[in-house]
């Protein structure tokens, strides 16, 4: 499962992590802190993502 930035569209891949806030391989969005924000628009808040479909 993918989540999607509804405001510029950057996925967050779980398996892959973010590594701009280092963000580990395996970590999902529930459990990002609560302080993490999109890499590329900084939009904050979790809630800001859907699920993609694969």
């Amino acid at each position: 499962m993918k989540y999607v930035c509804m405001h510029c569209e950057y996925t967050f891949d779980p398996e892959k992590g973010d590594a701009t806030y280092n963000i580990a391989p395996g970590t999902y969005l529930e459990d990002l802190p609560d302080d993490w924000v999109c890499p590329e628009c900084g939009v904050r808040g979790k809630d800001a993502f859907i699920v993609e479909d694969d």
